[in-house]
C-alpha cells in the first residue's frame, strides 16, 4: 500500500489503477474454485503456499504460476510425478524459472529478487529420509529472504555426527533451528537441550509398526524434557518453515536496527 500511495503521489499510477490493484490484492477468486490470498505476505510476512496434494495437477500448477506472475514468486508443496509434469509445463509456458526442492518448488519471475531480510535459519535432519520435509521448510525460508543452512544425516544412531555441525552452526549464530526427525524423534530434544535459540521439532513419517508413520516421533518431541521445544505436526515442513520465518523476521529487523547504531558508536568522527 505504501508503494501504491507513493506511485499515485508521484504520478506513476492513476487513482483508478491503484484501486484496481488494491481490489486484486485481496482474496482473489480463480475460476470459482480457489481463493488465492495474494495479500498474505504483506499482512503476515509469510507467502501463500499452494498444497498440490488433493488437487488436480493442472489446477495446482495454475495456482502456483498465478502467484509467480502476480507476486514474483509462487510456492507449492506435496508434488507427485503428475504434479511435477504439469508444473514444469506451466512454468515454461509462463516463462517462469523453476526451483525444485524434492517434493516442493518455487516458480520465480525473471525480474523478481527476494529482498534480504537479515534472519538466519538452520535446518538439521536426523536422516536422509527426513529431507523431503526439511526441504519444504527450506523453500519457505528461501522465499522469505533469510539465510538458511541445512545439515543432514546427523541423528542419534551416531550421536558423534551431531557435534561438529552443531558447533559450526553455533558460530554462525542462527536465530532459530528446525530439526526434522522420524523413527524415535529424539534429535530435536537433544538439540534443544544444547542451544540457547528457539528450536522447532519437525516429526517425519518414518518408522515401523507401533508408533510408525511419525506417531512415535511426534510423541517423543511433545514429551521432551528440553524446555521450550516447539513442535509442528507430522511431515509439516511448510509449517515448520513458516514458524522459523516468523522468528527470523523479528530477529532480522532487530539486527538491522542495531547495526547502524553500533556503527555510529564505532566510526571515528571527522574531528578525531
Amino acid at each position: 500500500m505504501e508503494d501504491w500511495i507513493r506511485r499515485v503521489r508521484e504520478g506513476e499510477l492513476s487513482e483508478a489503477a491503484a484501486l484496481a490493484e488494491l481490489r486484486r490484492a485481496q482474496l482473489e477468486e480463480l475460476g470459482g474454485a480457489a481463493q488465492l490470498d495474494i495479500a498474505r505476505e504483506r499482512r503476515r510476512g509469510l507467502p501463500e503456499v499452494v498444497l498440490a496434494e488433493g488437487k488436480r495437477p493442472e489446477e495446482a500448477a495454475r495456482l502456483a504460476v498465478r502467484l509467480g506472475l502476480d507476486r514474483g514468486q509462487g510456492l507449492i508443496s506435496r508434488l507427485d510425478d503428475r504434479h511435477w509434469a504439469a508444473l514444469r509445463e506451466a512454468a515454461a509456458r509462463a516463462d517462469l524459472a523453476l526451483h525444485e526442492h524434492r517434493r516442493a518448488a518455487r516458480v520465480v519471475r525473471s525480474d523478481f529478487v527476494v529482498p534480504a531480510r537479515g534472519g538466519r535459519v538452520a535446518i538439521l535432519t536426523a536422516g536422509t529420509s527426513d529431507l523431503d520435509a526439511a526441504e519444504e521448510a527450506r523453500v519457505v525460508v528461501d522465499a522469505c529472504g533469510h539465510e538458511v543452512r541445512l545439515r543432514a544425516d546427523i541423528g542419534v544412531a551416531g550421536l558423534h555426527r551431531l557435534l561438529g555441525p552443531l558447533a559450526e552452526l553455533q558460530e554462525w549464530d542462527p536465530d532459530v533451528i528446525v530439526v526434522a526427525a522420524g523413527m524415535d524423534g529424539v534429535l530435536p530434544g537433544i538439540v534443544a537441550g544444547l542451544v540457547a535459540v528457539p528450536v522447532i521439532g519437525l516429526p517425519v513419517s518414518t518408522g515401523y509398526g507401533e508408533g510408525g508413520a511419525g506417531r512415535g516421533a511426534l510423541t517423543t518431541m511433545l514429551q521432551s524434557c528440553a524446555g521450550g521445544l516447539t513442535v509442528v505436526n507430522i511431515d509439516n515442513g511448510v509449517g515448520a518453515g513458516q514458524a522459523a520465518v516468523l522468528v527470523a523476521n523479528r530477529a532480522g529487523s532487530l539486527r538491522a536496527a542495531v547495526t547502524p547504531h553500533i556503527a555510529s558508536k564505532t566510526t571515528p568522527s571527522a574531528s578525531q
